[in-house]
């Protein structure tokens, strides 16, 4: 059954790579079909991964030769990844198929992002389409409590702080990362957009502070937000509830 999930997760990584290559040009993710973005020669479905084309073509187009962006590979790989996580804590269940397809528009969010500096209002309507959906099936029809308070407080208060943060930081985050943050702290609640927040920055920071010790970044170049907060959201989702309940112990040990 893994190795089931993760080929999902690895078919659906690549209908990402169309719409992470088709989107930021405003072109249909439906037509024309996937093709070569070299040669522009149509693929048929066993030509349609590129973890396949990496092992057995040698990273190259079977027609032109052309070379295969590493993000391919690398985006169908990790939403595979992703799936069998997500499958091992929720195994096959409403919460499975709601996470890894949030993540999965998260991780298109984050390639996105990184390489146009843009979070499209499209894919963030989409997450609040699936998230109104997810709470109106368990609350009709599952018959599970939901805290909707906690909800609102998280939207509120994840939005508002990441205002501050760009009005203080004179534009600094973008009016994306503020919509991107608020839709998140609905789903998480207020406890763990917190934890969602405090870890975005740290990861943040690491990784900008290396970018610009290797050089690959200078003080001057953008460095995009939202793949820090998505991968945040991730974290918080699988292990927030542990990683909340050892603060908590800590601080107690000194108070």
């Amino acid at each position: 059954m893994y190795i089931l999930i993760f080929l999902l997760g690895m078919i659906i990584g690549s209908f990402l790579n169309i719409c992470i290559y088709r989107i930021p040009k405003i072109e249909s993710i439906v037509f024309p079909e996937s093709h070569c973005i070299h040669c522009s020669t149509p693929l048929k479905c066993y030509n349609l991964t590129s973890v396949l084309k990496f092992l057995f073509l040698k990273g190259k187009c079977r027609f032109c030769e052309g070379k295969i962006i590493p993000q391919f590979p690398i985006v169908e790989c990790l939403n595979g990844l992703i799936y069998l996580i997500l499958f091992y804590y929720f195994e096959l269940s409403l919460e499975f198929i709601y996470y890894s397809s949030i993540i999965s528009i998260l991780i298109m969010i984050s390639v996105i992002d990184y390489y146009h500096q843009i979070i499209p209002d499209f894919l963030l309507f989409l997450i609040i389409i699936i998230t109104v959906s997810y709470t109106l099936i368990n609350y009709f029809i599952i018959r599970k409590s939901i805290l909707l308070i906690d909800s609102i407080i998280g939207f509120f208060a994840a939005g508002f702080f990441f205002i501050l943060i760009a009005l203080i930081s004179n534009g600094g985050m973008g009016g994306g990362d503020i919509k991107l943050i608020s839709i998140l702290g609905f789903i998480l609640g207020l406890k763990k957009i917190v934890l969602n927040i405090v870890l975005s920055f740290i990861i943040g920071a690491i990784v900008s502070i290396f970018l610009l010790l290797s050089r690959k970044k200078s003080r001057k170049d953008p460095i995009p937000f939202g793949p820090f907060i998505n991968i945040s959201f991730i974290i918080s989702i699988l292990w927030g509830e542990p990683l909340i309940q050892f603060y908590i112990n800590s601080i107690c040990k000194y108070i």
